[in-house]
Formats: structure tokens, C-alpha cells, sequence
């Protein structure tokens, strides 16, 4: 599998989510953050995003969002267990394999997944994480865990013009959870999580 061409293909597509404005709804909002969501044109579902101003420049925001085993994005967010690398395919091309928990109060069983994900830097500024599913000759199925697949998703962390303790933040997501879920439970289940994050 070419896992680089795969890669930069799903980073031209995040950039044009971010920068596409139609079509977006939204389905939750609070002070600081807001998820919309639209039909997906990956896969019968929806693609999520979340977008809200954080305190912190983009690289420290970036040190909690970006995937390492034992970063500190397992440790804060509930959604992830654990990362495992699989390839470290080139410089800032990867394939990993992240574990969920159970959520949805059990209704979710744990999940895992297989993607290539790349990180890229922008001349403004920007980081940002660019994922999607592919399969991994080192990772078939695991027993105890239905195998997800996200269409692509990721972070990206923008600097705000003139304030460069701030930082604008985006994450989309568009998961196929696997199993037999109930299409309402995974529709309540995304706008919520990303909210929490």
C-alpha cells in the first residue's frame, strides 16, 4: 500500500474541509467550541467538525493533540487508550493503531484502528494531524475489539493573527464505528465526545 501517496491525499482533503464553509450545520455549541456536522461523501454517515479558540500557542496545543504513545493525549482524553505504532513509514508519515474504550456507557464496546496519519506543518504556522484508515499486514482484526474505520480526519492547530498565546482549533471526524450499532447512538455519540475534548 502506498501509505505516503494515501497520506497527502487525505491532508489536500482536511485543508479543503477547513476552508469549505457550505453545508455545515450545527448540532452543539457552548461559549467556546462548536460541532457541526454534514453528510459525509466518504461513507454513509457524517462528517463532524469541531472548532473553538484555545488558550496556548499552536505547537503547545499541538503537544497535547498529536498521537505518541504515552503522550499526553492519552492521558487527557477519554476517547483514546492507547496508540501503537506499526510503520514509521517516513519523517511525518506514520501507521498507527489507536484503542478506544467502551463508551456510551458500555452501549459502545472498545474499538480499534488502523490508520496512516501525517503531521504537516504550514508556513503560517499551522500543525496539523491528517488520518484515515488503511490495513496493516502487522495488525489484522484483535480479539476484544471491533474494528472501526475513520474516513479522513484530524487536528489542526492555526495561529491567531495577533495573539500568539491563542490558537484556533479544528477537528473533523467521520468514523465508521463498526459492529451493529444503531445509527442514533453513533449520531449522539460524536457531537458530545468532541465537545468534551
Amino acid at each position: 500500500m502506498d501509505y505516503i501517496h494515501t497520506a497527502r491525499s487525505v491532508e489536500d482533503r482536511l485543508l479543503s474541509y477547513r476552508k469549505d464553509e457550505s453545508g455545515w450545520k450545527t448540532c452543539k455549541k457552548t461559549n467556546d467550541v462548536v460541532v457541526y456536522w454534514r453528510p459525509s461523501c466518504e461513507f454513509s454517515g457524517y462528517v463532524y467538525k469541531g472548532e473553538g479558540i484555545v488558550n496556548g500557542s499552536p505547537e503547545k496545543v499541538w503537544d497535547c493533540l498529536k498521537p505518541e504513545i504515552n503522550g499526553l493525549r492519552v492521558k487527557w482524553d477519554a476517547n483514546i487508550k492507547k496508540f501503537e505504532l506499526l510503520e514509521q513509514v517516513s519523517a511525518d508519515v506514520s501507521v498507527y493503531r489507536t484503542v478506544t474504550p467502551s463508551a456510551a456507557m458500555g452501549i459502545i464496546s472498545p474499538r480499534d484502528f488502523v490508520d496512516v496519519i501525517s503531521i504537516k506543518r504550514y508556513e503560517d504556522g499551522t500543525v496539523s494531524s491528517n488520518a484515515t484508515n488503511v490495513s496493516h499486514p502487522n495488525c489484522p482484526p484483535q480479539p476484544g475489539y471491533v474494528r472501526g474505520f475513520n474516513h479522513p480526519c484530524g487536528c489542526s492547530c492555526v495561529p491567531v493573527p495577533g495573539e500568539p498565546g491563542k490558537t484556533q482549533l479544528f477537528s473533523f471526524f467521520q468514523t465508521d464505528l463498526g459492529g451493529l450499532l444503531p445509527r442514533s447512538v453513533v449520531d449522539s455519540f460524536f457531537p458530545s465526545s468532541m465537545h468534551h475534548r
